[in-house]
């Protein structure tokens, strides 16, 4: 039973900055969060790129999410993707403190 997807991006080349000015436009969009949006993670890859791990419900929510977020990876110059999908039985997140 499917409960979702893991999205593991590797920017090659991708920097903090790049990534950091990236986040405030997606943040800053009407549409922010994203439908089907779960969780985000990001980092150095090690390698001088970036990796980016995010968790949807599905896989064609975050197709969705990534047509409306190509805007502003062209406006900052990050280099194109091509994400790894993995679809995942469980997605366990902290609770929210009562």
């Amino acid at each position: 039973m499917n409960k979702g997807v893991v999205v593991t991006v590797e920017i090659s080349g991708g920097t903090q900055e790049q990534y950091e000015r990236t986040t405030r436009l997606i943040q800053d969009a009407e549409w922010f969060p994203p439908p089907g949006f779960i969780a985000h993670a990001s980092g150095p890859d090690g390698t001088g790129g970036w990796r980016i791990t995010d968790f949807f419900d599905s896989e064609e929510n975050f197709l969705a999410f990534v047509e409306k977020a190509k805007p502003f990876f062209e406006q900052t110059g990050t280099p194109p993707i091509m994400p790894r999908v993995q679809h995942v039985v469980n997605v366990l997140v902290r609770p929210e403190p009562k």
